[in-house]
């Protein structure tokens, strides 16, 4: 008998979405056979929703043009079983079909004039609202008719959410009138309208009943089943916790792959992000075979190998369960093949060790996830968190995150050291629980407008951890600045290193502060001066205003009032990184308890148990690390893996566990050190402490 949680066994996950003409020539044994090469243990195929890949009875469920006699979903759902997998139904509430529209033009989502909104990509078709019967009651009967009629562990649905921008549709402009008494908001991020915080609170609200709806009628037919909703533009982070609990045993985040200049080490932070807000679910990494690009869409396609294995990899280093999918079943080019098949057979091969060990770490990233936090950047990106990620990743200093809506000191006590690259909305209550993690001896670095506003967004005369900063706001931001530097100031841990250079380079977006006494300003603002013409560059006034500020008092303090993380992702200038890097050291203490030494660009991951850890270093070290798509991983050169032994340990035995090799260790000041060579793409090394 099946029991609910089986998400936690569902770890490696094959995904086969359908086109409507491959009912006529599906090879189920290809599939099958892929499932068998990968050692997947779930699946995920089409069934539902937008077209039917079974014979459905649902009345104005489109069934695929191509189906006649036919039964592919259940051919393939009888063929997973067969190898004691996991299945998991897919439906697409997103669009129907024009009949369906003209009959029912209720589900339709509306513009501001009441039109319907024809899908932007395929016509003839029209995008549903999610606030109508369509998704209450249309979809809970296709779902109920799948987990009725075929052996399935839960559904999942993909563009759940309907239209993503406001449809006013009849249902969507009642229902949010009684709710809230405003009309609908006329436009979307228009915060001086009062509707449009009151929309965002309301649709995530609505939201998320809808799918504790649609989780209830499943469970009704089959109690160990789940609806899973993919977590897209919806992430994890804006759910309410309580909902969560209820109703998701796990996530599943379609995030496919990097597109442009995304760093490689974005498939990690899936995982971190997650682990942030809600350490206790699993997550799934989506990777689609085919390359992912922001602009263009080439969807039946296929990636470069490598960059297809790399994504995986490094996703479930930092503990994100391999899912892969292709999108129709007409297999064109099969170079993606080997590429999922080893990535997949090395997750089995490591599972058994890795997975009962949770990620740990010293140092904690916030994660500021709340709506409107970036007041100074796009509406949607998070470059101060990204420059901090590359800084951390390069300086080798394993990191986790904690979201903003978790700070308590309970998460805050598992960390040595809280980094805010640019956390500028923090409550009163955040505030205080960062102050008291800095009152018992904890490490903070933060920079930028960090803490400047209220958590509703209300801006405050001065930080709400001015205290802690040991810096006051004198003058409000001001920017883009060109030609900025900042001049090093006395010795101090955090300006060393910089190879003799008085002055580093800038900011481009800068706040006035004044340090408190006890503080000491290792770095101070050079006064502008002109970057044309060439002849008048030079620089007038000597170093004033403070650019760093570090403080102990009893934690170590570290505060940049300017966009050093900003700056670093847009310019990759190797002083910032280093001076990121040197900050976060000092406020630690020193090196990380675990830590890899050598050239390249690695991803680490530290897990750890009462016998001892195990470091994962992915190897990121490639031609076009920072311009994707990877097309070759190098060799890493000699690294050097540096752990601190525990007190009531004298050394440690090693295994390597994709080399299938045990491995010499050195103990050296109270640490044990382990030689690595001729490291590909990933290597985990296993440290067994030998007790006193």
């Amino acid at each position: 008998m099946r029991t609910s949680d089986w998400p936690r066994t569902a770890t490696r996950w094959t995904q086969l979405t359908l086109a409507e003409d491959d009912p006529a020539h599906l090879d189920v044994d290809f599939w099958t056979s892929v499932m068998r090469e990968s050692r997947s243990n779930a699946v995920c195929i089409s069934a539902g929703g937008y077209i039917a890949y079974y014979p459905t009875r649902v009345p104005h469920h489109h069934r695929s043009v191509h189906l006649g006699d036919t039964d592919p979903f259940g051919a393939l759902v009888e063929a997973a079983r067969g190898l004691g997998m996991h299945v998991m139904a897919r439906v697409d509430p997103h669009a129907v079909h024009d009949d369906a529209a003209r009959a029912h033009p209720e589900w339709l989502a509306r513009d501001a004039q009441g039109a319907p909104i024809p899908h932007w990509s395929y016509p003839g078709i029209w995008l549903t609202c999610a606030f109508t019967d369509y998704h209450r009651e249309f979809i809970t009967e296709v779902a109920r008719e799948i987990v009725r009629e075929y052996d399935v562990d839960a559904i999942f649905a993909n563009r759940w959410e309907g239209h993503y921008g406001i449809s006013y549709s009849e249902a969507a402009r009642r229902s949010f009138h009684d709710d809230t008494g405003y009309e609908l908001p006329a436009r979307e991020n228009d915060e001086s309208d009062p509707a449009w915080p009151a929309y965002v609170a309301w649709r995530r609200r609505r939201l998320g009943e809808l799918v504790a709806v649609w989780d209830a009628a499943v469970k009704d037919l089959r109690p160990h089943a789940r609806f899973i909703p993919n977590l897209g533009a919806f992430a994890a982070r804006d759910l309410d916790p309580e909902l969560v609990r209820r109703v998701y045993p796990m996530f599943v985040v379609d995030k496919q792959g990097r597109s442009g200049i995304e760093a490689p080490w974005a498939a990690g932070r899936v995982a971190k992000r997650s682990r942030g807000l809600f350490p206790d679910r699993p997550i799934g990494l989506i990777t689609s075979v085919g390359p992912e690009h922001h602009q263009h869409r080439w969807k039946d396609s296929v990636a470069p190998p490598e960059e297809t294995r790399t994504w995986i990899v490094d996703g479930f280093a930092q503990g994100a369960f391999p899912w892969f999918t292709k999108f129709n079943a007409t297999v064109s080019d099969p170079r993606w093949v080997p590429a999922v098949v080893e990535a997949f057979r090395l997750h089995a091969r490591l599972e058994p060790v890795l997975s009962p060990m949770p990620v740990t770490a010293e140092v904690a990233l916030l994660d500021p996830s709340r709506a409107g936090q970036v007041r100074s950047g796009a509406a949607h990106t998070f470059p101060d968190e990204d420059g901090f990620y590359q800084a951390l990743v390069e300086a080798r200093i394993p990191f986790e995150f904690v979201a903003d809506q978790a700070l308590s000191a309970e998460r805050l006590g598992a960390y040595k050291v809280l980094v805010l690259a640019n956390a500028e909305q923090l409550g009163d209550a955040q505030c205080q629980a960062i102050r008291e993690f800095v009152a018992a001896g904890g490490g903070l670095v933060a920079a930028h407008q960090s803490s400047l506003y209220d958590e509703h967004g209300a801006p405050r005369a001065n930080f709400g951890l001015a205290d802690v900063f040991g810096a006051d706001l004198v003058r409000p931001l001001r920017g883009p600045v060109k030609n900025n530097y900042i001049a090093l100031t006395g010795e101090h841990p955090v300006n060393a290193g910089f190879g003799g250079a008085n002055r580093l380079i800038g900011g481009t977006r800068l706040l006035g502060v004044r340090d408190r006494e006890g503080t000491r300003v290792p770095f101070r603002f050079v006064p502008d001066f002109p970057d044309l013409p060439m002849e008048e560059l030079y620089a007038r006034e000597a170093p004033d205003a403070p650019a760093v500020v570090t403080r102990e008092s009893p934690g170590r303090v570290v505060y940049f009032p300017f966009d050093i993380g900003a700056i670093f992702w847009e310019a990759l200038q190797a002083d910032h990184g280093r001076l990121i890097a040197n900050a976060v050291r000092w406020a630690l203490g020193g090196e990380p308890e675990a830590t890899v030494r050598g050239p390249g660009l690695a991803d680490l991951a530290v897990r750890r148990d009462d016998d001892g850890v195990a470091v994962t270093v992915v190897n990121l070290t490639n031609p076009m690390a920072m311009r994707g798509a990877i097309r070759e991983t190098l060799p890493l050169p000699p690294q050097t893996v540096s752990v601190a032994l525990p007190p009531h340990a004298r050394g440690a035995t090693a295994r390597l566990l994709v080399a299938d090799a045990e491995a010499a260790t050195t103990v050296r000041d109270g640490r044990v050190e382990v030689e690595l060579s001729g490291v590909g793409l990933i290597e985990v090394v296993r440290l067994l402490w030998e007790r006193r």
